[in-house]
Order: C-alpha cells, then sequence, then structure tokens
C-alpha cells in the first residue's frame, strides 16, 4: 500500500475552532481523556474533509485507521456539536430548499430527512 500526504484547503484556525467545540462537547459529556480513537483536532479534520472534499466515509475511515461505524459515529457527533452552534438551521435549510437553492449542502438529518443511522439498516448483499 503506498502511503501519501493531502492538504485540505482550509484555514488550521477554521479546524482549531471546530476541535476546540468537540473538546467543550467531550467535557460536557464526561468522555475522559485517552478514551476515544482520535483526538479532537483530528475528529474535526475528519469532518472537514467530510464536508470540503465530499471524501467517502470508508475512505476516512482507512484514512484514520478506525472502523466504519466508528467514522460514521464520529461523523454525526462533529455534526450535531456544528449544528448545536445554528439552532435554526433546519428553519434556514428547508427555506433554501422552497427556494430552489442550488448551493445549499444539506445533512439528512439535520433537516429532518433520512434517520441518523440508516446506513446500518441497509440489507446485507446476498452471495
Amino acid at each position: 500500500m503506498l502511503s501519501y500526504r493531502a492538504s485540505l484547503d482550509i484555514s488550521r484556525a477554521l479546524a482549531q475552532a471546530v476541535a476546540r467545540l468537540l473538546c467543550a462537547h467531550r467535557v460536557r459529556i464526561g468522555t475522559r481523556r485517552g478514551r476515544r480513537v482520535l483526538g479532537c483536532f483530528a475528529q474535526a479534520l475528519l469532518l472537514l474533509q467530510f464536508m470540503r472534499q465530499r471524501a467517502a466515509v470508508a475512505d476516512l475511515a482507512r484514512d484514520n485507521a478506525v472502523s466504519l461505524s466508528t467514522t460514521y459515529r464520529y461523523l454525526h457527533e462533529a455534526l450535531d456539536v456544528l449544528a448545536a452552534q445554528a439552532p435554526d438551521l433546519p428553519e434556514i435549510a428547508a427555506a433554501a430548499v422552497t427556494r430552489g437553492d442550488e448551493r445549499l449542502l444539506l445533512v439528512p438529518h439535520l433537516v429532518g430527512g433520512a434517520p441518523r443511522h440508516a446506513h446500518r439498516h441497509r440489507p446485507r448483499p446476498r452471495p
């Protein structure tokens, strides 16, 4: 397997701001130090790479050496933390959809769409 470094076209300040939000969330819910596979900054980068580059979740899991289910859990947790910063986001997103705004990235569980853990309930492929 070939390893490589990649760059993400976001500012370090943005990644650090998201990481601070995630750290504050972990303190609020009582997560003890060293109990997570990824630190706050790595989880922030995971989210930002998912949002900015539309990276596949399987690729994110592989690149961060975590399981697919852990990657989904980290992404949903980080999205929830960001959504808490804008509690009126569902109404804004719904209004944008009504207007036909094409520049809005919708995350289904933030605007009342697909259930958060829909990936767990998909049918298994038959042999």
